[in-house]
């Protein structure tokens, strides 16, 4: 472990925290401790804030061109990096380290790239009549991220604010500080001018808080639950913050009649487990026509029975551990809400994977799970889980599909399954969410993502995401340049 991840960044430098508090941080897939790092608090983020607004005016006025020849050097000192990045972040939050080198390496590494290749549009100056509109960048901004995508969920803010021209202080999640600590040293490499970047690691009541109420904070950027932006919300009001909020979804996956059952229902229970179900934008409600529903429920169950749980260094895993015991708790609960509420458990339920090793009898592992018959009333079809628990619901109509999908608080993603494009997508167009997955199409990082209702505002990646970080100005009377 490098020394420079026990300590703050600020303002271009390494210092100690100014409390006495310390993050124990656990590998969730043996219960050892592996870290010990110091938790900032309320001073530690007022001294960031601080820096951040000391660097503003100098970084804002940097040439777009070396913002991006800036952001092309932290791409490059990551990639070096990759490796040691993704055993980081495996060791923190129990991802398989094939799938941590892949998608949580491998999506940060792209969001650098798209923040790159939308820069040109800040360019743009737009002369309507006597009037020039210029984009201007928001200012300080505070980001908040969490644990189940770390480096990912940094990188999708950093980078976009970091060209738009805006300083930024960065609380990681208190259960993934390392991998920030990594980035943060890849960042001192390239030799930003002071304050452009700050970390301060802690916890959200604390740090997180401290940042949305501090009045030199002009954006906050928060990924995380519904509870904890609302808090978010509450707190930059008093200032009226920009916000960029991506909440929580409750997603559903909608199997159209005409769906290859044989080759979609295994690809529909991926799209629920990856990273063990916890994705904000996990597609946990598979929706199945009534008369195709005892097909799909035995597909889905043998393909859940095949997953392999286990050690995330084996190269055979597919799906480790939990993040940390405490959603281990949550996810059993979940579960119990389940059978407790008369929904049909096809396979796994409470209790750890049967043939785990010895050694992980202690990780926070959850048996992969897949309750049938579900109704859309029930506890584990309204409430996020954050865990490998899909609910299987079925339908009488396509109309009925989409009225249930979209009976939801959450509108963050949706799927839609069928053997016509054209089909697919008129169902797609009518799910009131932010996005939605057409036959398993890849993530596109240069599209904007985001939800409605109660999954946030404000959207993320490539162009629409770089618009989030910037303001307009209106020059009156102003003659193109």
């Amino acid at each position: 472990m490098k020394p420079s991840r026990h300590r703050l960044y600020i303002g271009g430098r390494w210092c100690e925290a100014a409390g006495t508090q310390h993050l124990d941080l656990v590998n969730p897939a043996t219960g050892v401790r592996i870290a010990r790092v110091p938790s900032a608090d309320a001073e530690d983020a007022r001294r960031a804030a601080q820096a951040a607004r000391d660097a503003f005016a100098g970084w804002s006025l940097t040439p777009v061109a070396e913002r991006v020849a800036a952001l092309e050097r932290i791409r490059a000192g990551l990639a070096a990096r990759a490796d040691e990045a993704a055993a980081l972040i495996s060791a923190q939050m129990g991802a398989p380290l094939a799938f941590a080198k892949v998608a949580q390496v491998g999506l940060a590494l792209r969001n650098l790239e798209a923040a790159v290749e939308a820069a040109p549009t800040l360019c743009a100056e737009e002369a309507i009549g006597n009037t020039l509109v210029l984009r201007e960048p928001i200012g300080v901004v505070a980001a908040i991220t969490p644990w189940n995508f770390p480096l990912h969920q940094i990188t999708a803010k950093l980078a976009p604010a970091l060209v738009a021209g805006c300083t930024v202080v960065l609380k990681p999640s208190e259960l993934t500080p390392l991998d920030a600590g990594l980035l943060a040293e890849v960042i001192d490499g390239v030799g930003l001018p002071p304050g452009v970047f700050n970390l301060v690691h802690g916890t959200g009541p604390v740090v997180g808080e401290a940042l949305a109420a501090d009045p030199e904070v002009d954006m906050v950027s928060f990924t995380g639950s519904t509870r904890a932006g609302l808090r978010v919300a509450q707190l930059a009001g008093a200032s009226i913050k920009k916000l960029a909020l991506e909440l929580g979804g409750k997603s559903a996956n909608v199997l159209l009649d005409d769906a290859d059952l044989d080759t979609v229902v295994p690809i529909a229970v991926a799209q629920c487990f990856a990273n063990a179900g916890q994705i904000c934008a996990a597609l946990s409600r598979l929706l199945v026509p009534h008369h195709l529903l005892e097909k799909v429920e035995a597909l889905a169950a043998e393909a859940a029975r095949g997953w392999c749980v286990g050690d995330p260094l084996d190269p055979r895993t597919q799906m480790g551990p939990l993040a940390s015991h405490q959603q281990q708790q949550r996810v059993q609960a979940s579960i119990r809400s389940g059978i407790d509420g008369g929904a049909r458990l096809l396979c796994g339920g409470l209790g750890v994977a049967p043939d785990l090793p010895a050694g992980l009898q202690r990780g926070a592992y959850v048996r992969p799970t897949v309750f049938g018959r579900v109704h859309n009333q029930m506890q584990i079809a309204q409430e996020e889980i954050f865990g490998p628990v899909l609910a299987i619901l079925g339908y009488g109509s396509d109309d009925e599909a989409v009225r249930l999908a979209n009976d939801s608080p959450y509108g963050l993603s949706g799927g839609v399954w069928s053997a016509d494009p054209v089909r697919a997508q008129g169902v797609a167009r009518r799910l009131r969410t932010g996005h939605v997955v057409i036959n398993g199409a890849p993530l596109n990082v240069r599209a904007p993502f985001g939800g409605c209702k109660r999954s946030g505002l404000g959207r993320e990646y490539g162009r629409h995401g770089l618009e989030e970080f910037v303001q307009l100005k209106s020059l009156q009377g102003a003659v193109a340049a």
